[in-house]
């Protein structure tokens, strides 16, 4: 019987099985990285689309962080709508925003913080520019003293936009005196705020308004006959609400103005034209209180200019609309406002003999349920947006508005390709519970990383700031809130949108007005956590909450109103005494006395029981506390009363302070810090995995690599010069190698161990380590194998005389503790790197062979080595004694230091000849 086919049919078998362990090998998913701070603060982000006029492209802005800036930075980008294609159009590290395409599409006109090639003195950073869509570097149009704040363009050789008129003499004259006095609210000095037109061929500027107001938000008809305008009125609006904004139709064809929507209390903004410019639609908040627009819903209103009249548009939906709307040539395209997430819809418009109505048809499409924002095309028939989940990174897509149907959706954009699937994503779930008055309260949730039913894990409440914000069932992890970063430590997080909350219609949003601050959304927060205790997924000890601006301030009401339950707590930028926050921000009337009912001044008692401030003694949980110096919406002092207080009642708390930052972070260094400093408290307060750091050991040090890669400095062979004794039948021992000193012979190099062990055949090497200093040698060891070595040779050998050799005292480049260090230490960094040192296995860890660094020694000279690091060397003083001198591994090279090398840093070196040191008398 032939054994060939059997053998082949083995090998066939076995190459199969190959095979297939690699493919189930290719099959395996890649291990998931950790999420890190520098995932979230400096990640990509996508907005600012515009369609061109002939629907094939969209011009759009990323944005990312730039290290170097400290500042996130942004770039113009083309997406084409017809195939998979991407086109850079900015590069660098500039701001670039609001493009704009000219209505033939030769041009898109952009703000850039670009320098412009030798700029005219005094012209502010941010300017007007111009770029070819089709190639080329872009090109200034604009040298102004006041940055552009908007623009858009009224055809294709003119643009408009909004600016402050030039400074006027005052302010020349208070900028010659140097004079960087503020007055608040300086009504007669504040410039105005003003349309001009721009030709871009000639560069001509025209002004086209001449209001003493200031324009805020504006538009121009796409046939760039109208502008419809926002004009305040005050500068102390925000604050009180007392007089309000007005809008203007300016006829940009002769000059003349018109105030609309003079009827009732409708203050819009948001305007968009209809594309054949016979009118616009307009947002308006609406709220029941008489005398403050501050928690509202939006409704919307048509105008139109034939006839000049405003009709409030039939939303057909309670909540309002959401966060976008775009005209079309049969309607419009909006998204509403609908909880947890955002409703959208098309609006089909038919003008009669008795005005205009519209009719609700909702969006359908596979991601028509958690769109974010979108863009038209002119003809009411492509669209872009963004879609994502709560669990899945947003990106842009293209697709076709077939009627209310959103087809054929194609991903145009590549945002954080690294994260997609490098990261771990929470589950998460839009979930509900009974809240204050029994009323239904909705959130989002997300679970541990590695959750498994049946287990009890923490929670972390983590509230969003407003009130009247909403956490939406969209990708929303930030350096305020980095979900995923607590998740993946095992804990659960939950989102919740209590009473107040927008998005889920008025009386939600109005239902703690009026003196309820805080009575009902507290109690909503922790009911949410018993819900979630109840259902057997968390654990009812271990309870955390974290906030930022509103955030905080129901943060700081859920430690104080049930101090037992929550175990930690991180805060940013929160009030916690409301009688000082009235006058010390932008918005105090408006904010505090809707909230409260009344202002302090009427009612200062209210504003004692209303603070936190007045409770703290009853805080238990440990506390981090943020605030930016520059805030104008919390009064910093907020966060200084918050720290003195559990200070004075001995409470664990930490205040971190942001210099010059406003009600958030700006710099991406800040952003880190929080972050960094966030989980950090909540690994040692909350999940007790603190994880040991030193403040002393630097990444990237030569200490961090070896505490990294467990690997410390081997050598291979051995240094030294084999010495034949001549004696019959003399084995060759290895002794020093010597360098010439005028007339003295000194050790090329610390005598090593290997050759330290052919003297003492009891000492102990581990391999690889033959070439180290020989180390924890005392003085007698030392002169014995002096004159041991004597004895071989012949020769005079001996410990040096004190002062008989230079360069003990020089520390720079040597193998000291800054070495290891990677920086110069002073004393406490010293000894706190001291204290990681004692992890390291070995008796002298941080010893390298002798001569690895750089020698000492004049042009002329062969080298000596290791002088001022690696060992303290013995020398003889004068009464015969030893003492040991030059730097060490384990010591800084801090020439103040008083520092002492370790026994087992503690070696020698050898010469040769006889020594002239006279007898001590």
């Amino acid at each position: 019987m032939n054994p060939k086919p059997v053998l082949a049919v083995s090998l066939l078998a076995a190459i199969t099985v190959c095979l297939a362990a690699l493919r189930a090998d290719e099959q395996k998913p890649a291990p998931k990285e950790p999420w890190k701070p520098e995932d979230i603060i400096y990640g990509e982000s996508a907005g600012q689309f515009r369609i061109s006029p002939d629907g094939k492209w969209a011009v759009w802005v990323k944005s990312s962080g730039n290290k170097e800036k400290d500042t996130r930075v942004s770039n113009l980008f083309l997406a084409s709508l017809t195939e998979n294609r991407e086109i850079p159009l900015t590069r660098g590290a500039d701001n670039n925003s609001q493009p704009r395409w000219s209505p033939n599409a030769e041009t898109i006109a952009f703000l850039s913080s670009r320098a412009r090639p030798q700029p005219k003195p005094d012209t502010a950073p941010m300017q007007i520019w111009l770029i070819n869509p089709r190639g080329g570097e872009p090109w200034p149009l604009t040298e102004l003293a006041r940055a552009p704040q908007h623009l858009e363009w009224l055809d294709n050789d003119t643009l408009i936009y909004s600016a402050e008129e030039d400074p006027a003499l005052y302010e020349q004259e208070v900028k010659r005196k140097k004079d960087d006095s503020n007055v608040v609210d300086d009504a007669d000095h504040a410039p105005p705020v003003r349309l001009y037109k721009i030709g871009v061929k000639d560069g001509k500027i025209t002004r086209l308004t001449m209001n003493t107001d200031w324009i805020d938000g504006w538009s121009v008809s796409r046939n760039g006959k109208y502008a419809v305008a926002s004009h305040q009125r005050s500068l102390h609006y925000e604050f009180d609400q007392k007089v309000p904004p007005v809008v203007f139709l300016h006829d940009l064809s002769n000059g003349t103005e018109k105030q609309i929507f003079t009827e009732g209390r409708i203050r819009p903004f948001g305007y968009d034209w209809a594309p054949d410019g016979s009118g616009f639609y307009a947002a308006a908040p609406f709220s029941t209180d008489p005398r403050f627009l501050t928690a509202f819903i939006l409704l919307l209103y048509h105008y139109d200019v034939a006839s000049g009249k405003v009709t409030q548009v039939p939303l057909d939906w309670e909540n309002g609309l959401g966060s976008g709307l775009e005209s079309s040539p049969d309607g419009f395209v909006a998204s509403l406002a609908a909880g947890s997430r955002l409703g959208h819809a098309r609006y089909i418009a038919e003008k009669s003999a008795n005005g205009w109505s519209w009719h609700r048809h909702a969006l359908e499409g596979e991601h028509a349920r958690n769109m974010q924002g979108f863009s038209l095309s002119e003809d009411g028939k492509t669209i872009v947006y963004q879609y994502s989940t709560a669990s899945k990174l947003p990106q842009w897509y293209r697709a076709q508005l077939d009627g209310t149907k959103i087809v054929n959706p194609v991903q145009i954009t590549k945002l954080n390709e690294g994260l997609i699937n490098g990261r771990a994503y929470a589950k998460t779930e839009v979930i509900r519970w009974k809240g204050s008055q029994d009323e239904e309260v909705e959130g989002i949730l997300y679970y541990p990383t590695n959750y498994e039913p049946g287990k009890k894990y923490p929670l972390i409440t983590a509230v969003h700031g407003g009130p009247a914000g909403a956490d939406l069932d969209d990708w929303s992890d930030s350096w305020a809130y980095p979900v995923n970063l607590l998740t993946q430590r095992g804990a659960f997080v939950l989102r919740p949108n209590y009473h107040g909350s927008g998005n889920y219609g008025l009386k939600w949003v109005e239902s703690i007005c009026c003196g309820k601050y805080y009575d009902l959304e507290t109690p909503d927060i922790n009911m949410g956590v018993d819900y979630l205790i109840s259902k057997g997924l968390a654990d009812p000890d271990r309870i955390a909450t974290l906030g930022w601006s509103n955030g905080s301030i129901l943060s700081v009401s859920l430690i104080t109103t049930y101090p037992a339950r929550y175990k930690a707590a991180s805060v940013g930028a929160g009030d916690v005494e409301w009688i000082s926050d009235w006058g010390n921000v932008d918005f105090g009337q408006s904010f505090d006395a809707y909230y409260f009912g009344k202002s302090p001044l009427e009612d200062p008692e209210l504003y004692i029981r209303k603070s936190p401030f007045f409770k703290m003694d009853k805080v238990q949980a440990p506390v981090l506390i943020f605030h930016g110096t520059a805030d104008r919406n919390v009064p910093p002092a907020q966060s200084w009363s918050f720290f003195r207080a559990l200070q004075y009642y001995g409470k664990p708390v930490k205040f971190v302070v942001f210099p010059g930052e406003p009600h958030g972070p700006r710099k991406l260094s800040h952003q880190m810090r929080k972050v960094e400093e966030e989980v950090a408290w909540f690994d040692k307060y909350f999940f007790k995995a603190e994880k040991p750091s030193n403040e002393a050991l630097k990444e990237g040090s030569p200490i961090d690599a070896a505490f990294r890669t467990k690997n410390l400095a081997r050598s291979d062979g051995r240094y030294g010069v084999a010495f034949t004794p001549k004696v019959k039948g003399a084995k060759p021992a290895l002794i020093p190698e010597l360098v010439k000193r005028g007339e003295l012979e000194i050790g090329r190099f610390e005598v090593t161990r290997a050759q330290f062990a052919e003297f003492e055949k009891s000492y102990k090497i581990d391999s690889g380590t033959e070439n180290h200093p020989a180390n924890g040698v005392t003085l007698d060891q030392a002169k014995s194998y002096a004159a041991w070595l004597s004895k071989l040779t012949g020769e005079t050998w001996r410990v040096p005389n004190d002062g008989e050799i230079s360069g003990y005292d020089k520390h720079d480049g040597e193998n000291t503790l800054d070495y290891w260090a990677g920086y110069t230490l002073n004393p406490d960094d010293a000894a706190r790197l001291a204290k990681k040192l004692a992890e390291l296995r070995g008796t002298a860890p941080l010893l390298k062979p002798v001569g690895s660094f750089t020698g000492q020694g004049k042009e002329d000279e062969e080298l000596i080595f290791d002088l001022g690091g690696n060992v303290g060397e013995w020398v003889l003083t004068r009464d015969g004694k030893g003492k040991v001198i030059g730097g060490s591994a384990d010591c800084p090279a801090d020439p103040k230091a008083n520092c002492s090398p370790a026994p087992a840093y503690i070696g020698f070196r050898v010469v040769r000849g006889a020594s002239k040191q006279p007898p001590a008398k």
